[in-house]
């Protein structure tokens, strides 16, 4: 038969079956073994170590002795919580586990879900108030790290006549700093925006270009990115849910941590559509206010389209971090009118930047 009570006498780690006597004065603690008295504790100079809401047995003592009683009967912790009033705790109703677990978890979630939307939605009023300096700083060390083995092209006149377009976008967009356009030689077919107002873009793309209206359009949509701060979002946005994933984890659990990069994967392939979308819009605001010809974003994607028939980015759906590419041609469509965003000799030095 289980006994009722285990006793700890404070000095060695044995366990000693008990019962337990009370009276008005005293609590008796007996060797269940013999029924012998192991000890005799005043009844005014009991405590409890807990109670139920968090123990699964609360411990008992006498003020003073290192030696704890565990009453593992709960009939007679009420019979003693009954007899002494300063024992309530003993008779505490024990909290479900279950309920517990469920507010834990319920807690932590709304915890992790209120910081993930700080995170996503919290960087666009914040991020544009981080010093230009430092965004500019940052796009640097990422520009010298992505470009240490490629080749820039110094074609002066071209390198000129791109950075006076991109700046007088810039300034149609109401963006209040410098931007500073570089190009690199050779592929992809592709430019970027880094953090700082740093626009790069490939030879092939302007050689591939078939008008000066594709290369402005182009442009517009990386001063679009500029103008939202996008490069450094993503990268604030990056940062906080690595942050979070190591608060969740404690830095140790492989589990959470490849969710959390899962999810920080989701989270950086959504921005990243929402922020195409954002800059295609932009662009072609930017090119209608200065009264440019606003069709070249859209011509451009058609010329992607027709070497590559195949969409994609529509195919591979949410993995995608840009829109389907038939619905950013509909959505910056405009008619082939207004001034050429360079004149003949500027586009004449673009297209010769890197010879």
């Amino acid at each position: 038969m289980t006994a009722p009570a285990r006793f700890y006498d404070g000095e060695t780690a044995q366990a000693h079956a008990a019962s337990v006597r009370a009276t008005a004065g005293e609590l008796i603690i007996l060797r269940a073994a013999d029924g012998g008295a192991l000890v005799r504790w005043p009844i005014a100079e009991l405590a409890v170590l807990g109670d139920l809401t968090h123990e699964a047995v609360p411990l008992l003592m006498r003020r003073g002795s290192d030696a704890r009683l565990v009453i593992v009967d709960p009939a007679l912790r009420r019979q003693l919580a009954d007899l002494v009033p300063g024992l309530a705790a003993l008779a505490a109703q024990p909290t479900a586990t279950t309920r517990r677990i469920v507010g834990f978890g319920t807690t932590l979630v709304a915890l992790i879900g209120l910081f993930w939307l700080a995170i996503d939605y919290g960087t666009q009023y914040a991020v544009p108030l981080l010093p230009h300096g430092l965004q500019v700083k940052l796009g640097e060390s990422v520009f010298e790290a992505l470009t240490a083995n490629e080749t820039l092209c110094e074609g002066e006149k071209g390198v000129e006549a791109l950075n006076r377009l991109a700046n007088r976008m810039a300034r149609a967009a109401d963006y209040p700093h410098d931007v500073v356009v570089y190009v690199v030689n050779g592929g992809p077919v592709n430019a970027f925006t880094l953090p700082g107002g740093i626009l790069v873009f490939y030879s092939d793309l302007i050689e591939q270009a078939k008008d000066r209206a594709q290369v402005a359009g182009i442009m517009a949509h990386e001063i679009g990115h500029v103008v939202h701060h996008h490069p450094v979002k993503g990268v604030v946005r990056q940062l906080g849910v690595d942050l979070l994933v190591r608060l969740v984890s404690g830095g140790y659990s492989d589990v959470v941590s490849t969710l959390g990069a899962g999810g920080n994967l989701l989270l950086g392939l959504r921005n990243g559509r929402a922020f195409e979308r954002d800059a295609d819009a932009t662009g072609v605001r930017i090119l209608e206010k200065m009264e440019m010809r606003a069709d070249g974003i859209a011509s451009f994607f058609e010329q992607m389209l027709e070497k590559e028939p195949k969409d994609a980015a529509a195919a591979i759906g949410i993995w995608s971090s840009h829109p389907p590419t038939g619905e950013r041609i509909a959505a910056t469509r405009r008619p082939a009118t207004g001034r050429p965003p360079f004149t003949d000799a500027e586009w004449k030095a673009v297209r010769e930047v890197c010879k």
